[in-house]
């Protein structure tokens, strides 16, 4: 194992939030393994890592299937010889309401965005272990700390993650491993999009009206960047947050406060 090497992971990360974490990553010292479903997103990021000078390479994998993630994860340690840092980043959104919601939108976002963090977490830990070290870091939301209309169940797999989380660190510490995660608000991506449209459904509302009323309650005034969660994420992966374990914080700008 080289130990001067920062190995890390992160799914979802063709895109988005994802892809924001993954460059920033390598701009602090990274070698990053680059996920998604979609393998060109993850090979056009993987070779703008390359670009930085570090190195990576994308793999395509269902975070919501154990065996994709496992095989991931010893993909990663038979490339790099190690993993340092796992990011659980991957996960939709659901915009209907409950009484709506049937079992197959349940089973969908439940295995994205639960089973996805735990199978993540599971795999990133059996090969921490034997390392005696590592940082898991999980995707929440400001729905992980309070339930929204209309994503309910976008809600609830939240706080399952934060559950995970809380429960995993506990767990894990007697390895010198730490979980956290991290939870943004009213992102600018593709996933914000899409929510500000089926929201304008339900709320008889033109494309973009939902993203403005929800972004008025911003304190900062401003829409997230995906380079404001890479931000936060990167102290969450560096040894700044050695002693920090088990907590899900908001990156929002000031919508929630707790």
């Amino acid at each position: 194992m080289n130990n001067e090497a920062r190995i890390a992971a992160v799914t979802g990360a063709g895109r988005g939030i994802g892809r924001a974490i993954a460059l920033r990553l390598a701009r602090d010292g990274f070698d990053v393994v680059i996920n998604d479903l979609d393998i060109e997103n993850a090979r056009k990021v993987a070779d703008e890592i390359k670009v930085l000078g570090k190195r990576s390479f994308p793999i395509q994998a269902d975070v919501s299937k154990r065996d994709e993630v496992f095989a991931m994860v010893n993909e990663v340690v038979e490339q790099f010889g190690q993993l340092d840092v796992m990011i659980a980043n991957a996960g939709i959104a659901q915009v209907k309401p409950l009484l709506e919601v049937a079992e197959q939108d349940l089973e969908r976002i439940f295995r994205i965005n639960v089973f996805g963090v735990l199978y993540c977490l599971q795999a990133a830990a059996e090969q921490m272990k034997k390392q005696k070290r590592g940082k898991i870091i999980n995707a929440a939301s400001i729905a992980a700390h309070k339930g929204f209309s209309l994503l309910g169940a976008y809600s609830a797999t939240k706080f399952a993650v934060v559950g995970l989380t809380q429960s995993a660190a506990q767990e894990l510490a007697q390895f010198g491993i730490t979980v956290n995660s991290y939870c943004p608000g009213i992102v600018g991506t593709e996933m914000w999009d899409l929510i500000d449209e089926k929201m304008g459904e339900y709320m008889n509302m033109q494309r973009g009206e939902a993203l403005k009323k929800y972004a008025e309650s911003i304190t900062l005034g401003r829409v997230e960047k995906p380079e404001d969660v890479a931000s936060f994420v990167s102290y969450l992966a560096s040894a700044d947050s050695d002693y920090m374990t088990g907590q899900s914080v908001l990156i929002d700008g000031g919508i929630i406060f707790s």
